[in-house]
This record gives C-alpha cells, sequence and structure tokens, in this order.
C-alpha cells in the first residue's frame, strides 16, 4: 500500500521537484502535484483532497519567490486569483543543481 504524503514541506518539495523537471518556461498543474502525493494517480479519492493542501503549499512557494501561479498564462497572486490555476518557475529563476549535474 503506498502512503500519502501530505505535509507542507514534503507537497513543497513534490512541487519543487516537478517544477525542476518541467524546467523553465513550463508549468505544471496542480492536480498533477496531487496525484504525486497521493500515491495511485488512478485512484482520484486519494489524491483530490489533498489539493487545497497543494495550493497551501504552493502559495508558501510563491511568497518566497520559488513559484508563480499562472492564470490563462499570466501571473497572479494565488491566493487572489479565481478558477484553474498552473504552476512555473519565475522568469529568470535559477535552477538549483542536482547532484547528477555536479558529477557530470
Amino acid at each position: 500500500m503506498t502512503r500519502t504524503k501530505t505535509d507542507q514541506d514534503t507537497l513543497q518539495a513534490i512541487t519543487r521537484e516537478m517544477l525542476a523537471e518541467a524546467g523553465p518556461g513550463k508549468s505544471i498543474a496542480p492536480t498533477d502535484v496531487a496525484r504525486r502525493a497521493g500515491g495511485n494517480p488512478t485512484e482520484t479519492a486519494k489524491w483530490r483532497p489533498l489539493l487545497r493542501n497543494v495550493g497551501r503549499a504552493a502559495a508558501m512557494l510563491q511568497d518566497s519567490g520559488e513559484l508563480q501561479a499562472l492564470r490563462k498564462g499570466k501571473p497572479v497572486d494565488i491566493r487572489e486569483a479565481k478558477g484553474v490555476l498552473r504552476y512555473a518557475l519565475p522568469s529568470g529563476h535559477a535552477m538549483p543543481s542536482t547532484s547528477e549535474e555536479t558529477e557530470a
């Protein structure tokens, strides 16, 4: 059985990881973060309840300048925006190096 990962630190780490995987100029959906944190992406009942916590974790990342929330491709304040949002790296955000990159 796969455990869900719901604490804020874990959700922030998953969001950072997915943003790094997507890379500059690309965005991810909050549902994708919830699916990864929820264990089984095909079981909606496991990941859907995580969406509110994913949003809270993303808001904290936005506050620290690590994430940009987008609505229709335009930056928005995650706490004020309504509707479908996507998350992206902020413009000019330097990607942290990974151990794989430093070994290469």
